[in-house]
């Protein structure tokens, strides 16, 4: 346990923390980075859809241009894939190569799990041999993968066999899916075969502890195990404990922290920023007071759609939507309480930026209000 003369950082000091380990504190020359850069430093971004990770890089680095990371993708620098929580990340080769093995047990074994009742009289590891051989061959749409796998045990539930399918092996979804302003329907193959190189041995727990704080700190046990989906991971911080600093939140909660990471004056000016549904910032913490308020909480998702949300000051402040024609762009921003004139005109500052490097449209306007429509559903089918 931490001691109790342990520093207690306050919500403010927690806030300008995240905010600038996850580059969202500053973004101008003095602190410019790499797309490429970015995404290995964060760890991935969460990718459940197409566009958010191109929104997170856009919230974050300057004069971020989607090509960027279109091209990485297509250079198969980065790719989309199934690691954390067996959600879908936008990853560095490196990492779709390492932290698959790293996070099977707290993601892609746990939904194998709640599938297994229907895979009955079906062979795991025949299953893994038959994918291999299928993607290794040539990349397949998920629908015909999904055909293959039928022919082979007709009597199993389809949605079964291509889940199970993804859970046994780090599979790579290929572009042009995932590019900017390209479509393309999940097509997978394995993460060898796209990068030419084997799955890595995963990495410690030791080591991921340090990546995780170094994204996401100061945190504690209880909040890398929810970024994770992992468990037990108290003695890996308990053996770095020499080499971290401690601390404690306003509640006593103990968290850990790099000694040289940034920790920001709470006082920091905080711009204000457009994030997207399943940002990094939003999910990766057992406690999301640091970034989103308690009268904030539950307003982010209708149903099982999520939001796109902004930051005002730091905190979650509102949701947004954008749409689209050929010729106008719309970006409208839902507050969820009383912003002053100073917060409006810094969103709409920021607004506009949004729209000028992500928005193609002759006619671009940035409004405040009530959305005209429902937010449209934009979950990507074949996680």
């Amino acid at each position: 346990m931490a001691s109790q003369t342990s520093p207690v950082l306050g919500l403010r000091a927690l806030n300008r923390a995240t905010l600038a380990r996850q580059l969202l504190l500053y973004r101008d020359a003095e602190h410019r980075t790499t797309a490429r850069a970015a995404v290995a430093r964060l760890v991935g971004l969460q990718a459940q859809n197409v566009k958010p990770p191109y929104y997170a890089l856009a919230a974050r680095l300057h004069d971020f241009d989607p090509q960027e990371l279109s091209a990485l993708m297509e250079a198969r620098e980065v790719a989309r894939t199934v690691t954390l929580r067996s959600t879908i990340h936008t990853h560095t080769a490196d990492d779709c190569l390492s932290l698959r093995p790293f996070a099977q047990p707290g993601g892609p074994e746990r939904e194998l799990a709640v599938f297994a009742k229907r895979l009955d009289g079906v062979d795991l590891d025949r299953l893994a041999a038959v994918t291999r051989e299928l993607l290794d061959e040539r990349p397949r749409p998920i629908g015909d993968l999904r055909a293959a796998l039928v022919a082979q045990w007709p009597d199993a539930d389809p949605l079964a066999l291509t889940v199970a399918a993804r859970c046994l092996l780090p599979l790579v979804q290929v572009t042009p899916r995932g590019l900017w302003g390209r479509s393309g329907q999940v097509t997978l193959t394995t993460a060898e075969r796209w990068f030419g190189r084997a799955v890595e041995q995963a990495p410690s727990s030791d080591t991921m502890v340090l990546r995780y704080l170094a994204a996401f700190g100061p945190a504690s046990v209880k909040d890398m195990q929810t970024w994770s989906g992992l468990t037990r991971l108290r003695p890996a911080f308990d053996r770095l404990r020499p080499e971290l600093l401690t601390f404690q939140d306003e509640k006593g909660v103990d968290l850990f922290d790099l000694p040289d990471a940034p920790r920001p004056d709470p006082d920091t000016p905080a711009p204000p920023r457009f994030l997207p549904e399943f940002d990094n910032v939003l999910l990766s913490h057992a406690d999301r007071s640091r970034i989103v308020p308690g009268d904030a909480k539950g307003r982010t998702w209708k149903g099982n759609q999520p939001y796109r949300v902004f930051l005002v000051d730091g905190f979650l402040a509102g949701i947004w939507q954008l749409d689209e024609t050929a010729d106008a762009a719309v970006l409208t921003v839902q507050s969820f309480g009383t912003l002053t004139r100073a917060e409006r005109a810094a969103l709409a500052e920021e607004g506009e930026r949004l729209l000028t490097r992500m928005a193609p449209a002759t006619n671009r306007q940035v409004r405040f209000g009530q959305f005209a429509q429902p937010v449209r559903a934009r979950r990507a089918a074949g996680q």
